[in-house]
C-alpha cells in the first residue's frame, strides 16, 4: 500500500531529533552545530542563507564545523555564495554540488574551485530563477535563515533585509522541510511579523548581529569624467528621448553618476517628473538628492543597505515600509518588478562581444549574475503598454500591424572603453565561451543575451541597436562605439559613419554634450559626506566610507 506521508514523517523524525537540544524552538548558540547534525541528512539539498547582503554567517559555521560522518556530500542551493565559509565547506567535503546565482565577493576563489573540480555546478542562476525552481525541482531540506528578532513562539522580524528569506521559507515550510534561523535577539513581542511561527522549527541566538554587506553604496568621490559623460549621453539620448520612468539602475559608478546628475544636469534639460520617477531598487544612497529634490516618487527594493534605515524611515512616501517604520524589501518581489513593471534596465557588465551579448564572467571571476538577467530581459509575457515600451518596439518593428506589434524593453549597457586596468569592454569572443569549454558545461554562462540588449553607451557615444536591421549592422553599431580597443579599431569607417547618419549612432556633439563639461561639478553630491549632508544626518554610512 502506498504511503503519502513520507515526507512528513522523515520531517517529523527531523524535528523529534533535534527537538532535545531545545527548551520549546530555542537552541543555544554553542549547540548549533550538534543541532544540524541531527536534522541535516547526507545529500540533502540545504539553502544556507546567503543572500545579496545578510547572511546567516553564524549557522555557516556551525554547517562547516559538522562531524562528516554525519553530514556530507550537501547540495548547497542558495543565492549568494558570499562569505569564505560557504566555499569552505566544498574544500572539506562538507557539500559537493552547487546552484546559486550571484559570488562577488568570492568571485575568483570560486573560479579556481570549480576549474579544481572542488565543486560539481548544477548552474549559475538568476535569482526569480532560483526562486522559482525551489518550488519544482530544487526544494530545500533544510533552510538555514537569518533575522533580525523571534519571540518565543517563533514568529520572526527580519527587518529592512528581508530579501530571500520568505520565499526559502515559503519553498521548504510548505514542502516538509525544516527551517532553522539564527536571530540577533529574543523578544517578548516582535515590531512586526515577518515569517509567520508556524514555518519555523527551530531558532538559535546569535552572540552578535548577522552579517550585511554595503554592497550598493558608490563614493561620489571616486566616480571619473569618463563616467559623468557616459550618464550623461544616457539621460539625454536614452532617458529623454522615450520618456523613461519606472527603471532598474545596476550597481556600478556609471548608474551612481546618472543618479547624481538628475538634481542637476537632468534639472537643465527639463526632465523632473518625466523621466525617473519609480524605480526597482535598492536603497542606493547616491539617490539621495533625487529624492530630497523631488524626482523620485517610488522605490521598491530588494534588500535594504546599511545605514540607510532612519533615511528611510523618514521617506515613508518614498520606500515600502512596515507599521514598525522600517523597510520592508523582497527579493522575489521586486525582481518580478523589475522584470515585468519597468521600462527600461541600465547596468554594466565586464565583457560584451560583436552580438552584443555580455557576460561578468572571465577566465579568472565567475561573479555569476545576480538579478541583471531578469532586471536586463525583455520579458515576453507583457501585456501593459506604456510609452517607451511602445516606442522601443516601433524602432525594432517599424513595419509592424500596430496594434499586433508587441513592445520592447529598453535594456541598456553602459562603460567605458576600457575597464579597471585598462581591461576592454569590448572582446571579439566572450571569456565565458573558454570557461564553458573548461567545465564541460552545456551552456555557457552569458549574463544579457544581445538580442535582449537594445542600447550600448560608451564615451564615444550611444549605439541604438534597435534601429540595426541586419546583423552586420549590429556589429558595426557596437564596433562603432567600442572606441580604441581591438575591436573598435576594426570598425568599417564608412559603414560606422552611415549608421551615425541614420541616427543608429549618436556621438556626444549629435546630442549637444560637450565631452569638456563632463565634470565632477556637475554631480549634486561629491562626496559620501556631501549625501549625509543631502540626508539632514539622516543617513549613517558605514565606517570604511568615512573619512571626517
Amino acid at each position: 500500500m502506498t504511503s503519502w506521508q513520507t515526507n512528513r514523517a522523515t520531517r517529523d523524525g527531523r524535528i523529534s531529533a533535534g527537538a532535545v537540544l531545545a527548551r520549546g524552538k530555542i537552541v543555544e548558540a554553542r549547540d548549533a552545530t550538534r543541532l544540524l547534525e541531527a536534522v541535516i541528512r547526507p545529500g540533502d539539498r540545504v539553502c544556507l542563507e546567503g543572500d545579496n547582503q545578510k547572511q546567516a554567517d553564524l549557522l555557516s559555521r556551525a554547517l562547516l564545523a559538522a562531524d562528516l560522518s554525519r553530514i556530507n556530500d550537501l547540495h548547497m542551493v542558495q543565492s549568494g555564495v558570499v562569505l569564505p565559509e560557504h566555499l569552505d565547506l566544498f574544500d572539506r567535503g562538507v557539500a559537493k554540488r552547487l546552484d546559486y546565482a550571484y559570488s562577488g565577493p568570492q568571485s575568483a576563489r570560486i573560479a579556481r574551485m570549480l576549474f579544481g573540480g572542488k565543486i560539481e555546478l548544477g548552474a549559475v542562476h538568476t535569482y526569480l530563477e532560483l526562486f522559482a525552481r525551489y518550488f519544482i525541482d530544487l526544494t530545500p531540506q533544510v533552510a538555514l535563515i537569518a533575522a533580525v528578532s523571534a519571540d518565543r513562539d517563533g514568529n520572526l522580524y527580519t527587518g529592512p533585509n528581508t530579501e530571500d528569506t520568505p520565499t526559502v521559507v515559503e519553498a521548504t515550510a510548505f514542502k516538509d522541510g525544516i527551517v532553522i534561523a539564527q536571530v540577533n535577539d529574543i523578544v517578548e513581542t516582535v515590531p512586526r511579523v515577518d515569517i509567520p511561527a508556524d514555518r519555523v522549527h527551530f531558532i538559535v541566538k546569535s552572540g552578535k548581529p548577522f552579517f550585511v554587506e554595503p554592497l550598493f553604496t558608490r563614493d561620489p568621490a571616486a566616480i571619473t569624467e569618463g563616467q559623468i559623460l557616459t550618464a550623461m549621453l544616457a539621460i539625454k539620448g536614452i532617458y529623454a528621448p522615450y520618456g523613461v520612468q519606472r527603471l532598474n539602475h545596476g550597481i556600478g559608478f556609471s548608474t551612481a553618476a546618472i543618479e547624481l546628475l538628475l538634481p542637476t544636469f537632468g534639472e537643465r534639460l527639463g526632465l523632473k517628473g518625466r523621466i525617473a520617477t519609480h524605480f526597482a531598487l535598492n536603497p542606493h544612497p547616491a539617490l539621495i538628492p533625487a529624492i530630497e529634490t523631488g524626482w523620485v516618487r517610488q522605490i521598491h527594493s530588494f534588500g535594504s543597505e546599511v545605514g540607510m534605515d532612519d533615511y528611510i524611515r523618514a521617506r515613508s512616501d518614498v520606500y515600502f515600509t512596515g507599521p514598525d517604520g522600517s523597510l520592508r524589501s523582497n527579493r522575489a518581489f521586486c525582481q518580478t518588478a523589475g522584470l515585468y513593471a519597468c521600462d527600461m534596465f541600465i547596468g554594466s557588465t565586464l565583457q560584451i562581444d560583436l552580438q552584443g551579448n555580455s557576460s561578468t564572467v572571465t577566465t579568472s571571476r565567475i561573479a555569476g549574475f545576480g538579478g541583471a538577467p531578469n532586471m536586463g530581459a525583455d520579458a515576453r509575457g507583457r501585456r501593459h503598454p506604456s510609452e517607451p515600451w511602445l516606442k522601443a518596439g516601433a524602432e525594432a518593428d517599424p513595419d509592424g500591424a500596430t496594434l499586433m506589434r508587441r513592445g520592447r524593453k529598453l535594456v541598456v549597457q553602459i562603460g567605458e572603453t576600457f575597464g579597471d586596468k585598462n581591461v576592454p569592454l569590448f572582446v571579439e569572443r566572450l571569456d565565458a565561451l573558454e570557461l564553458a569549454e573548461k567545465l564541460n558545461l552545456e551552456l555557457a554562462p552569458i549574463m544579457i543575451y544581445g538580442d535582449d540588449v537594445t542600447h550600448i553607451v560608451t564615451e564615444e557615444g550611444v549605439a541604438n541597436l534597435l534601429l540595426c536591421r541586419t546583423a552586420q549592422e549590429r556589429e558595426q553599431a557596437i564596433r562603432g562605439v567600442a572606441g580604441y580597443t581591438d575591436v573598435g579599431r576594426r570598425r568599417d569607417h564608412s559603414m560606422v559613419a552611415h549608421l551615425r547618419e541614420r541616427g543608429v549612432i549618436r556621438r556626444p556633439e549629435d546630442l549637444g554634450i560637450n565631452p569638456l563639461d563632463a565634470d565632477r561639478s556637475q554631480l549634486a553630491a561629491r562626496s559620501i559626506k556631501d549625501l549625509v549632508r543631502w540626508s539632514g544626518g539622516l543617513y549613517a554610512p558605514p565606517s570604511k566610507f568615512r573619512n571626517w
